[in-house]
């Protein structure tokens, strides 16, 4: 008898300050449950000091409205076939918040938790050229170090050539909250990190 695969575990981890990535987040964890997955939606711990929080109402407020999502931890690493990252942009860079956590992932790399794993990544900027691609990229290096399988959205769905980046879904925040294409294209990239992971499960159970 054929051995029964198990449906994928996908971990959405993600920082958010004003809401913009947080709305993409949601958007990948509806992806990823309408593809099959098992599904775990984590921001990572505040680091910035509550001084700068308060300093904009858009932050804080956010903040506020966001305290029932559970804080990513090494656990949900271990628990997922594919993580999904979530970052805005600073400096080209993921934010430090994100940063931070990635981190504290020394141990599990060194024991060889994380590797295998399918990723892939998303962001928002405020500025059209604010350093959406630079950020996916920077993420990637570290996937790199992990071994991990980096799967992209390249331009495999029609929403990707509206879209516009085939490095990961990206927003410009200072055009408002994601629209209606943003967050299609964040489904559609779960959807195929979803279905990655899946064909690893079953070839890997297979073999």
């Amino acid at each position: 008898m054929d051995s029964v695969v198990e449906p994928v575990n996908v971990a959405i981890i993600y920082y958010s300050a004003t809401g913009n990535v947080h709305a993409l987040a949601q958007a990948v964890a509806e992806g990823a449950e309408k593809a099959g997955a098992n599904v775990r939606l984590r921001q990572v711990a505040e680091t910035a000091p509550q001084a700068a929080i308060d300093s904009n109402p858009a932050w804080a407020a956010h903040r506020e409205a966001t305290t029932d999502i559970t804080q990513a931890s090494h656990e949900d690493m271990e628990w997922a076939d594919a993580v999904l990252f979530g970052t805005p942009t600073r400096f080209g860079n993921p934010a430090s918040q994100l940063r931070a956590f990635i981190d504290t992932t020394g141990p599990l790399w060194f024991a060889g938790k994380i590797a295998g794993k399918v990723f892939s990544a998303f962001t928002a900027s405020n500025t059209p050229h604010g350093g959406q691609e630079s950020t996916i990229l920077a993420l990637s290096n570290t996937f790199y170090h992990w071994g991990g399988i980096i799967v992209p959205p390249g331009y495999t769905d029609p929403i990707q050539f509206q879209s516009g980046n085939p490095y990961g879904t990206s927003h410009v925040a200072g055009d408002g909250a994601p629209g209606d294409t943003a967050l299609q294209a964040a489904r559609h990239q779960a959807r195929r990190v979803t279905d990655t992971a899946a064909a690893l499960k079953i070839g890997r159970a297979a073999g």
